[in-house]
Order: structure tokens, then C-alpha cells, then sequence
């Protein structure tokens, strides 16, 4: 692709360019000719994030190289939040704040609140921004999304740790987690190919390989869950519609009373699986 080139305002010959002296129709021309399908959105983001028009140029030309916007940017909004997001890490998705809005509906009281592979920490930072002063722990295998999820649950007094899911947590949670959050991956292996190159490409595979089935992941955080949660607390996941009646299963064989919750718009699915009261003193005896 030649490099990109704005066409000057007729006042810009006298005067220092300044953004105003670039069209904005070069801009969204140069982002629809690759491919972007809200062009017209992303020049809009583009130009407020530019201090001049040379960084305008670097942040298109990154754009139309294939990063994805919320790299090039350097943020993604998230339930009203902008969450930090850095190169190799999970870039959080729009569907996911279904979740979020299913666990602030099921433990509107949550005062103790874990985000499992917590990514860039976008959905724990969205529960505690929410819910108000709580205690807020975020876990990825990931060193790399620990440090960016340590930039994004700071404001709310947040801990971030790095580990493989519960191993990661400290002992002292058990039995207390009013909401866990683990937005697993879920991709089955040989689908991992198939995914969008903004998400194949530039997101780490660890965060979208969820095994032969896509269900490995999701299957060890349901066994776990109930010696974490709360009396009443609810572990929630975000699944597909193929694999939900699994996931279910899964669940409901932890001993956690289970249901799929569906939102038509954003095409999301999150199972929700609440620990019955009066569980967790067994639980803790036999562990």
C-alpha cells in the first residue's frame, strides 16, 4: 500500500499543519481500502488520539497493517471503562459485558470479587467500578496480561497474580468469593486457526485454546469453583451456544446449581452456577 497522504486545507500554505489541516476522508478511504468496517468510527478514534499529524500517520499505517484497533489505540472501552490493553494481550470483547451484567444481577451484594483468567483485568475492574469498594483479586497464567491487569485494577485497590487459575489465588480466599468471573478460553484447538487474524495473530493462544473441545479450561475452574465460592456466591463463564448443554453438565456435576443465560444481541452465553448455602462447611472438612 503507497504511504498514506492528506490533502491540505487551502489555509494550511500559510500556517503550521495542524490535524485541522488533514482530511478526514483520507483517513477513513485508507482504512476502508483495508478492510475496516467501521472505518468511519476508527478515523474518528484515530484522529483524537493523534497529537500530530505525523503520529495520525503512524497510528493509521499500524491500523491498516492488520493490529488491531484497541492496540493501535492502546485502550478498548469496556462497560463504560477505557481498560489498558498492551501487544500479546487478550483484547476484551463487547459480548463479555453480558457477564459482567449477570454476575452485578446475581450478587448484587459481592464483596469479595475474583477475575480468572482475568486477561487485561477488564472484567474485574468493571465488577468493582460497579459494586463499589470490595476486595478485588484478578489471576492470569499470563505474565504479561498480570501486568496489564495490575495497570487496570489499581484504581480500585485490586491485586493482581500470576499463576495457572486457582494456584494463583491466595488460601485465604477459600470459601469467601461472592463472584467469580472466569472468562475461559473456549476456542476448540483446531478451530484456534479459523479466528479472525486480529485475534489469531495478535492475542496470545493461551487465552483462546481451550483444548480437543474447546471445554478444558472451563471444566477444571467448574470442579474447583465450589471450595472458593461464598454460600450463595456464583461462578460465571462465558461459552458458545454449541457447547453450553456441556458446560451445564459440568456445572451442575460440581454440585453448583447451574442455568445458561442468553443475550440475543451481543450472541453471548454465560452459564451461571450458584453454591447452595450450607456446602461449604462439607467441602471444608473434606479437603
Amino acid at each position: 500500500m503507497p504511504p498514506l497522504s492528506f490533502s491540505a486545507s487551502p489555509s494550511a500554505a500559510s500556517s503550521p499543519p495542524s490535524l485541522a489541516s488533514f482530511s478526514r476522508d483520507a483517513v477513513v478511504s485508507a482504512l476502508r481500502d483495508a478492510g475496516c468496517v467501521f472505518a468511519e468510527d476508527e478515523a474518528r478514534l484515530l484522529l483524537a488520539a493523534a497529537g500530530t499529524p505525523d503520529e495520525l500517520a503512524a497510528l493509521v499505517a499500524r491500523r491498516v497493517t492488520g493490529l488491531p484497533l484497541e492496540l493501535v489505540l492502546g485502550w478498548a472501552e469496556f462497560s463504560g471503562l477505557r481498560i489498558v490493553v498492551e501487544p500479546g494481550v487478550f483484547v476484551p470483547r463487547r459480548r463479555t459485558e453480558f457477564l459482567v451484567e449477570q454476575a452485578l444481577a446475581h450478587a448484587p451484594d459481592a464483596s469479595v470479587v475474583v477475575d480468572l483468567c482475568c486477561g487485561s483485568g477488564a472484567v474485574g475492574a468493571a465488577l468493582a467500578a460497579a459494586l463499589g469498594p470490595l476486595e478485588l483479586h484478578s489471576a492470569d497464567i499470563d505474565p504479561a496480561a498480570v501486568r496489564c491487569a495490575r495497570r487496570n485494577v489499581a484504581a480500585f485497590g485490586g491485586r493482581a497474580h500470576t499463576g495457572d487459575l486457582f494456584e494463583a489465588l491466595p488460601g485465604s480466599l477459600r470459601g469467601r468469593v461472592g463472584i467469580l468471573a472466569a472468562n475461559v478460553p473456549y476456542v476448540p484447538s483446531d478451530e484456534v486457526e479459523l479466528l479472525p487474524a486480529e485475534a489469531r495473530d495478535h492475542e496470545p493462544r493461551v487465552a483462546l485454546d481451550g483444548g480437543p473441545d474447546g471445554l478444558d479450561v472451563l471444566r477444571r475452574v467448574a470442579a474447583e469453583a465450589p471450595r472458593w465460592l461464598a454460600p450463595g456466591g456464583c461462578l460465571l463463564v462465558e461459552t458458545s451456544e454449541r457447547q453450553a448443554p456441556t458446560a451445564l453438565e459440568a456445572f451442575t456435576r460440581s454440585g453448583l446449581s447451574a442455568r445458561l443465560i442468553v443475550s440475543e444481541e451481543l450472541f453471548a452465553h454465560v452459564v451461571v452456577g450458584v453454591e447452595p448455602a450450607g456446602t461449604q462447611a462439607g467441602l471444608r472438612a473434606g479437603d
